[in-house]
């Protein structure tokens, strides 16, 4: 019995998570399917490739983790599964998938017919054709190695993303890596495991000391705050980040040692 997660953008109103789930268990009826959310915003590939990364950890050893985020749908970009030591990620080779952090152990380009659906797959819904047969039979077994030609795991897209670097003295510079639904910009700054030096981020000018708890601000006040996913996020305490400061996915964010 396999454990296969789904991530998307296709949101709860139509039936498209319903169709993909459908022709799951046509192929791995004893699978138990877990739903880790189908509401990234359309076609946002960097938001859907960090839930993805928060998410993936929690499950036990030979989950597939099947996700889809696919502007480019239809096109020559490829479809791809790969396998680490602990997972399988099945989905397209557009970046969403590569915020897994262990190194891969194989990957292929999903190109052999006899483990999709049918033959000649909707240009529309791969999440249905291609996808969610290989995740099923992934999920009974089937060796990765046998859906698809072996690809090289440092040719997979990767996303634009500027990396946390360390600059001169106790300044680090990164990014916004996503934004959620309360409006906290999650940013992919680290502080270091049991540091005694006090951290601050540089906003609006000013400099904001990073806080333990949302009660350390009064309400509607900028701060910092390391979330549960380890990484320093930006919020307006019972408020919106996003709207009050109208910073994006990808803008640069500087941290340093006061």
């Amino acid at each position: 019995m396999g454990l296969l997660t789904l991530l998307t953008d296709f949101g709860d109103r139509d039936s498209y998570v319903g169709v993909m789930k459908g022709v799951i268990l046509g192929i791995a009826p004893e699978t138990t399917i877990v739903d880790l959310t189908h509401g990234i915003a359309p076609q946002d590939i960097a938001a859907g490739r960090f839930q993805l990364q928060s998410a993936y950890g929690y499950f036990p050893g030979g989950t597939v983790h099947m996700a889809v985020v696919d502007p480019g749908v239809g096109s020559e970009r490829r479809s791809i599964a790969f396998a680490t030591e602990q997972a399988f990620f099945v989905g397209p080779d557009n970046g969403l998938l590569t915020g897994v952090q262990e190194p891969i152990v194989a990957a292929v380009h999903l190109d052999r017919p006899q483990y999709w659906r049918c033959a000649e797959p909707s240009s529309t819904f791969q999440g249905r054709d291609i996808f969610a047969p290989v995740a099923a039979h992934l999920c009974k077994g089937v060796p990765i190695a046998n859906l698809g030609t072996s690809i090289d795991p440092e040719s997979l897209v990767r996303l634009a993303l500027p990396l946390m670097t360390n600059l001169e003295g106790n300044q680090i510079t990164g990014c916004i890596q996503s934004v959620d639904h309360f409006g906290n910009l999650i940013t992919n700054l680290k502080l270091e495991p049991n540091s005694s030096k006090t951290w601050q981020i540089h906003l609006e000018n000013n400099w904001f000391l990073i806080q333990q708890t949302y009660a350390e601000s009064p309400v509607g006040a900028v701060m910092a705050i390391v979330g549960s996913h380890g990484f320093v996020e930006i919020a307006v305490n019972c408020g919106n980040a996003q709207e009050r400061l109208g910073l994006k996915v990808g803008d640069r964010i500087v941290m340093n040692a006061k």
